[in-house]
């Protein structure tokens, strides 16, 4: 028994947007369990024409953005190379500028490091994939506190929890500094004049200020977009001061994206912002057939082969603190209590001994009362995501998550790579236009625009001819 993918309805959830329209991105993940590696038509995760034939359809399909993740370090589990999952992650904007030369509209969304990247590079090398894809470019800041990958750098280690969101927030204020130094995006500064700028150190040991040197103007967007995935409260309140995306994991079902769009506009608000000046974009994933029955076969399928033997065995063992391998993953969970013991970095993140204790009783509870083995168990786990339906319901369900206010738009995960958008495409896209719900064209020519963003926190305080931005309220920069 598996639970059903498409989210349930909220019934009392009111219309707030009767003229919202869905927008799209589509998540190239490049290191996960659920790209489902052993079909015939799966391919490569790093051979360029799988991200060429990705981003060409999604641009077909008037996507708003192509979003990459990153890894620093290859996943271990209990200090060895886990290979289980597709791996293929190049640097992400290496590979996004060679997307933006065979591309003209859709956003190109880099996931960067704060932790462990140089901010002034940083700073330039965004600026350049802004310049060159004329307005494109996009920074999905994420954090890292783990040590294992913090090995992979000279300084090593790992920050604390709260620290990282400290320094996150520096980098970026180092960032916009950069991207400020030039007064407009035609480079006004002068060909050859160095454009100079103090902005707050970042370092958290020994604080100081850097005085840099653009090498670039500003795009004809003025900064790269922000996007933020955090989902602590201090993820949502460092997205609610400084992104202008947030990619979410609230994509199952409609009452809890609600509670949390809710709780993400009041901190928006409370940090001085407009209350819809943060565009919500949760992860998803959709799979369609021609009729319901024919749907929810091929979600089955999808789920079963995303979750091996091994991988169930993997994600069983990373919670009970062991290696499962020996066991039948289609027979019970262990009997014995996890190991109670800190997992350090175990699949990239790290679980506490108290946690994986009250999973583990959770996990057993619905086993015991659905009679599932260790792979049903997981699969059915995994299966509480996406939207599965014809391509009338499924554009039904997307139209409504928008237009209560739920989301703004959907991150797309591909279940095969690189087919697994054709699907969305060809047929959810059409059925989404008819209901007025999805663009017919790209607004404008810069993913700002596409995404209706507005300017710049740091440069919204007045236009080009000094007069206060009707469209924003002065923002406070912490850049001197």
């Amino acid at each position: 028994m598996t639970a059903p993918t498409t989210p349930p309805h909220a019934p009392d959830a009111p219309i707030t947007r009767p003229r919202a329209q869905v927008h799209f991105g589509v998540f190239f993940q490049g290191v996960n369990h659920t790209t489902i590696w052993s079909d015939p038509e799966s391919g490569s995760q790093t051979d360029f024409a799988s991200f060429e034939r990705v981003v060409r359809t999604a641009e077909r399909g008037l996507f708003d953005a192509f979003f990459l993740g990153e890894g620093l370090r290859l996943r271990e589990t209990r200090g060895r190379i886990h290979d289980l999952d597709v791996v293929g992650r190049p640097d992400a904007i290496t590979q996004l500028a060679a997307l933006a030369a065979i591309t003209e509209r859709i956003g190109l969304v880099a996931t960067q490091n704060t932790t462990y990247h140089d901010p002034a590079d940083l700073a330039r090398r965004l600026a350049s994939l802004d310049v060159l894809s004329g307005g494109r470019a996009a920074w999905n800041v994420v954090t890292t506190d783990n040590a294992w990958t913090g090995e992979n750098f000279r300084r090593g280690g790992y920050l604390d929890h709260a620290d990282r969101y400290e320094r996150a927030a520096a980098v970026l204020a180092v960032a916009r500094g950069v991207w400020d130094a030039f007064p407009d995006a035609t480079g006004a500064a002068g060909e050859g004049t160095v454009a100079r700028v103090t902005v707050p150190g970042t370092d958290l040991r020994t604080p100081r200020d850097l005085v840099l040197d653009a090498t670039t103007p500003r795009s004809p967007q003025g900064h790269p977009v922000i996007f933020q995935a955090g989902d602590s409260p201090q993820g949502r309140d460092f997205a609610a001061a400084h992104a202008d995306v947030i990619f979410s994991r609230h994509g199952a079902v409609l009452a809890d994206a609600l509670g949390f769009a809710a709780d993400v506009r009041r901190r928006v608000v409370a940090a001085g912002r407009p209350e819809d000046d943060v565009k919500i974009f949760p992860g998803t994933a959709i799979v369609v057939g021609d009729t319901p029955a024919e749907a929810e076969e091929k979600a089955r399928w999808v789920r079963r082969a995303q979750v091996t033997p091994a991988t169930a065995l993997s994600i069983v063992g990373n919670i009970w603190g062991e290696d499962l391998s020996s066991y039948d993953p289609d027979g019970p969970l262990p009997a014995h209590d996890p190991v109670v013991a800190e997992l350090g970095g175990e699949r990239g993140s790290a679980t506490t001994g108290a946690r994986t204790h009250e999973i583990a009783r959770q996990w057993r509870a619905v086993a015991e009362a659905e009679n599932l083995s260790i792979r049903e168990l997981v699969i059915r786990n995994a299966g509480e995501r996406g939207f599965t339906g014809t391509p009338g319901t499924v554009a039904d369900e997307l139209t409504r998550w928008v237009r209560t206010g739920a989301v703004d738009g959907f991150n797309l995960s591909p279940w095969i790579v690189p087919s697994g958008l054709d699907d969305v495409v060809d047929r959810v896209v059409p059925a989404l236009q008819e209901r007025g719900a999805y663009p017919t064209a790209y607004e404008g020519g810069t993913l700002r625009e596409h995404l209706g963003l507005r300017a710049p926190l740091t440069r919204r305080a007045r236009d080009r001819s000094g007069a206060l931005d009707a469209d924003s309220e002065p923002t406070p920069v912490p850049v001197p």
